[in-house]
């Protein structure tokens, strides 16, 4: 995949994880990649450069992760620098996984995120 097309990506998966509601996408300088946060967790990572080694790194319920590594196995890898078993790395230079289904997958990780929470910080979502 040209490194063009995988800019588009990177922007389109930024841009739809600040449609979700109090998620914040950010460059975090620390780690070198853009931070996906909803009230202070994560909910994702993407590397921050169009590379052959690009990743976004999503949540998912570990069966879920474990289907989705044997249907995409070389694209779909376990959670770079995160829990294997919460966490899925998907390679972005294969199209293999559309963009749709990975805007799916970011939503899921919001969700997944999002019932972890207090009480008091769903309330302050919802307001």
């Amino acid at each position: 995949m040209k490194d063009s097309v995988m800019q588009q990506r990177i922007e389109t998966f930024k841009a739809f994880g600040e449609t979700l509601k109090s998620a914040k996408v950010y460059f975090r300088e620390d780690w070198e990649v853009f931070y996906f946060d909803l009230q202070g967790k994560m909910f994702g990572m993407m590397s921050n450069q169009a590379s052959q080694d690009a990743i976004i790194t999503l949540k998912n319920l570990p069966e879920k992760n474990e289907e989705l590594r044997e249907i995409y196995a070389g694209i779909v890898i376990p959670g770079y620098y995160t829990n294997k078993n919460h966490w899925n790395s998907i390679k972005l230079a294969s199209d293999e996984l559309p963009d749709e289904a990975i805007k799916q997958l970011i939503e899921t990780s919001y969700r997944l995120v999002y019932q972890k929470l207090t009480k008091k910080q769903k309330a302050e979502i919802e307001e």
